[in-house]
């Protein structure tokens, strides 16, 4: 069965596709290069309104700077959504969600004061440096670290809540053991407080036990804390030796925008589009 002919509309689509999402094509190439140049200026714009005397010395200019670069990357998302064949998958893609939250928090400042400065986030969009640099062996890592991160999920939420009930215990024996001696543990919340801090080895040190069995259970705790903080460490390690495959190519799927093939992959590896 032949192909349908392309229309006008699946050209400019193709030509948009072209220099937004390929990164080993000239004009993908600059456009990458313009667009990272861009993202280090509006983060540098929102790190310098954070400070005092520029907020009030130049307060139109950074404000005007700010909407100038939402404006862009609004118009640039639009783009991305566009040209993709299947555009729910690039909306909820990992990059479709960061570059979503890039252009969010200065429109929510029209309602809530202050959520601009939430467009620091912009930051985690100089993640697409590795594509300008061609380093595909990082490209290749990143989707092996994020895959054996879905896939350990489960196992790291069944941990957490382990821990968590372990917390809720200690923190409840700790306000038993120590409440009626100690003005700090006034509250199970309380407790539950100083159990995580201990747990985690922050060691805050603005509560601590002062009966000698409330310094045992915290010894236990501590002991107790080095072994949970290697066990989420061991889950996605384990995965990820399940997720290592041969290296891949920058190209990208036209449909999904999904990235990180086989060097001899003819469809894609997420929606089976053609490549």
């Amino acid at each position: 069965m032949s192909q349908a002919p392309r229309t006008e509309s699946d050209t400019l689509k193709r030509k948009i596709h072209e220099v937004i999402f390929e990164g080993d094509t000239p004009s993908g190439k600059r456009f990458d290069i313009a667009l990272i140049i861009c993202i280090m200026l509006s983060v540098l714009v929102v790190m310098v309104d954070s400070i005092s005397y520029y907020h009030t010395t130049y307060p139109n200019i950074l404000y005007r700077l700010e909407w100038m670069f939402t404006i862009l990357f609004t118009g640039e998302y639009i783009l991305r959504v566009y040209s993709i064949g299947r555009p729910r998958k690039y909306v909820f893609s990992f990059y479709g969600i960061i570059d979503l939250l890039a252009v969010l928090p200065t429109y929510l400042s029209l309602i809530c004061v202050g959520s601009q400065y939430l467009a620091i986030v912009r930051i985690l969009r100089l993640l697409r440096i590795f594509r300008v640099l061609k380093v595909v062996k990082y490209l290749h890592e990143i989707e092996v670290l994020m895959r054996a991160l879905r896939s350990s999920r489960r196992k790291i939420l069944v941990f957490i809540f382990g821990v968590l009930l372990i917390a809720v215990i200690a923190g409840s024996l700790m306000y038993i053991i120590e409440g009626g001696t100690s003005s700090e543990y006034t509250s199970i919340p309380k407790g539950i407080y100083w159990a995580i801090v201990t747990m985690t080895t922050v060691g805050y040190g603005d509560i601590s036990p002062e009966t000698p069995l409330g310094q045992f259970l915290a010894t236990l705790l501590m002991v107790m804390g080095y072994g949970i903080i290697a066990v989420p460490t061991g889950i996605v390690t384990a995965e990820m030796t399940r997720t290592i495959h041969p290296d891949p190519v920058l190209q990208s799927c036209p449909e999904c925008s999904a990235e990180s093939h086989d060097a001899k992959a003819i469809y894609c590896n997420r929606c089976g589009s053609k490549l």
